[in-house]
């Protein structure tokens, strides 16, 4: 603990030793620094900065360029908060024990004017089904693989990397992606290893979709942004739940190398954030050609450069655009408890011709048979699941459960007591090991093909074609099916949330409230493959003229905010100095510092560090 709490006090040596394993936060200590809204010394909190529940990459390029603040600084308060709250959200699995080492390197280069793009220094929370090259587990949730090492890590977040990201940790996700037990007998975003996540809106609210923890860490502001994967829903269910922003991609414009997988025909790997601009800086990140993942080939980006994502974040994005709505793929979903969602939808078209949108209504989905997709999915995901399980266990560099297959995974699984067998079953792997076809039999490429079908010539480029529109809007909940079974894109943005009088639903397992006042929902904009750009300009001008996620506030948040550390941060550094006042006034004049005098003040502040340590240590 002493370690911990000078750690991240100073940010001057690392959160762990370099052997010591992820900082796991089932039941963590908070290290101390002052708690929000209290004075450090005497100097009351300063107001310079944005609430980190508001606080977006733009405004952190500034606080970066003008010298206010550092990415030390900003990776120490968002574990602070996350300290703050997860106890009670348990949004992140696990804290990356060299996240300020890291930022410590990112701010270096900054000082010398290496900048490698917007994400420089950016903390950002990835789902605990992408693989990661540290000392980070990737676990999909599971005690199977807790020990596992990979033999490379996901091209997402090598590409994170290389743009300046900082992996602030793993965020908790619904175990094996909801790939494991039938919904009354577990429930979103429950995992043996990372706890049951919760959304901030309500008490025991039902966070949604396996990304919930990507998605609650994000909405109330424990990273900037996070990434999550999406089978069918994964992205923007948990976005929707949690007033925040989803991009699930089209299939093949982000890879899927060393992710975890449940359908290699239908996973995708997306950003989620609260802004869509800031979604859309994490996208143009991520995107990208993989020889690790030949669906990403089909990218029609060879001869021309990738879109600039955030040049499309553009408020007059909704004039002139042709939006349909396919109300058969809507009214399939509606019942009395959709009345408030339905109402926000009816006035969000408003809003968007009111902005210059042409709105065509009734674009329907030339056929709509939800039976059919139900039936065709389940071949799909269960050979593919199967398959791509032991895809990934072939890659282990270090398997100390000796997973090697489905099966191995359910026997493991049926005797640890940690993973509540048989409170939580198998159903799901049971009907999977049951079938006696793969994902290369022929009854599952004709399951596929029904899917291509259903989702394009009959779906969602069906009515785009023949209506002539350019995206289609649906709700949030009614919108993730057909782009699903077609890899195409959706955008969801928050549209509202549920009225005081709004009656409780539970879920169906009885122990989460799915439904009850203040939980938000959104609208979704879905369209053709590779049409993000045209998305994503739709989103931001609907965003921009709506601004619902100012309106509704998370019952959990966390107090402790930048100014809270970057104070205490200022005054440790001052003491430090031996009365060197020709530096006191100016934090950018200290973060510029020739390096020979950097290292001389660590020096000094290392020694001081042991010093108060051995002091501790004769205390205790």
């Amino acid at each position: 603990m002493k370690w911990l709490v000078v750690s991240l006090f100073l940010g001057l040596i690392p959160l762990v030793s370099l052997d010591s394993p992820p900082l796991a936060l089932g039941a963590p200590e908070r290290p101390l620094l002052p708690e929000a809204g209290s004075t450090v010394a005497g100097i009351a909190p300063s107001t310079r900065f944005l609430p980190l529940d508001e606080i977006t990459i733009d405004d952190l390029i500034t606080y970066f360029a003008d010298g206010t603040l550092t990415s030390v600084d900003l990776v120490r308060v968002y574990i602070e908060r996350i300290f703050e709250v997860n106890h009670v959200l348990h949004a992140v699995g696990e804290i990356n024990p060299d996240a300020l080492s890291i930022a410590r390197i990112l701010d270096a280069e900054r000082v010398q004017g290496r900048l490698r793009g917007p994400l420089h220094g950016v903390p950002i929370l990835v789902k605990d089904n992408i693989a990661t090259l540290d000392k980070m587990n990737n676990t999909a949730g599971s005690y199977a693989l807790v020990g596992a090492t990979v033999t490379r890590e996901a091209t997402v977040v090598a590409k994170l990397r290389s743009a300046g990201a900082i992996i602030l940790g793993k965020a908790t996700m619904g175990e094996w992606a909801q790939c494991r037990s039938r919904k009354a007998s577990s429930s979103h975003g429950w995992s043996a290893y990372g706890g049951q996540v919760y959304g901030a809106y309500y008490p025991q609210q039902d966070p949604s979709g396996s990304s919930s923890g990507s998605a609650v860490a994000v909405s109330v502001g424990l990273a900037l942004a996070s990434l999550g994967t999406e089978t069918s829903g994964s992205i923007v269910n948990p976005c929707e739940k949690g007033n925040s922003v989803g991009i699930k991609p089209t299939l093949g414009l982000t890879s899927r190398s060393m992710v975890i997988p449940i359908s290699l025909r239908q996973d995708t790997v997306g950003p989620m954030a609260r802004t869509v601009k800031d979604a859309a800086y994490v996208l143009s990140a991520i995107t990208g050609q993989d020889k690790f993942d030949n669906w990403t080939s089909a990218q029609p980006f060879i001869y021309r450069s990738t879109p600039d994502y955030v040049k499309a974040c553009d408020f007059s994005g909704l004039k002139g655009v042709r939006i349909g709505i396919p109300r058969n793929g809507i009214e399939y979903f509606v019942d009395e408890r959709t009345k408030p969602i339905m109402d926000d939808f009816e006035k969000a078209i408003r809003v968007m011709s009111n902005a210059g949108a042409v709105i065509i209504d009734k674009a329907n989905f030339p056929a709509f048979d939800f039976p059919a997709f139900n039936r065709n999915a389940s071949i799909v995901l269960d050979t593919d699941f199967v398959a791509g399980l032991a895809e990934y266990f072939s890659h282990l560099d270090h398997n100390p459960n000796g997973i090697h297959s489905l099966k191995d995974l359910e026997t493991f699984t049926k005797i640890d007591p940690r993973e509540e067998y048989p409170e939580r079953d198998t159903y799901v792997w049971d009907r999977e090991l049951s079938r006696n076809i793969s994902s290369e039999s022929p009854e599952s490429f004709q399951a596929y093909q029904a899917n291509l079908k259903m989702g394009l010539d009959e779906g969602v480029v069906g009515a785009l074609d023949k209506y002539g529109c350019d995206v289609l809007v649906m709700p949030t909940f009614a919108s993730f099916h057909l782009p699903a079974i077609a890899g195409l894109p959706i955008v969801t943005v928050p549209l509202g949330y549920y009225p005081a009088d709004t009656p409780l639903v539970m879920n169906i397992k009885g122990t989460m409230v799915s439904i009850a006042p203040n939980i938000p929902f959104g609208i979704s904009f879905v369209g053709r493959a590779w049409s993000e750009e045209k998305l994503i300009s739709v989103a931001y001008a609907f965003e921009q003229r709506t601004m619902v996620r100012q309106r509704v506030k998370p019952l959990v948040s966390p107090t402790i905010e930048l100014q809270n550390v970057v104070q205490a941060h200022d005054i440790v550094t001052q003491s430090s100095l031996n009365n060197d006042t020709s530096q006191q006034g100016s934090r950018k004049t200290i973060l510029h510092r020739s390096g020979s005098q950097i290292m001389g003040r660590i020096s000094s502040l290392r020694s001081w560090t042991l010093s108060l340590l051995n002091t501790i240590e004769m205390v205790s």
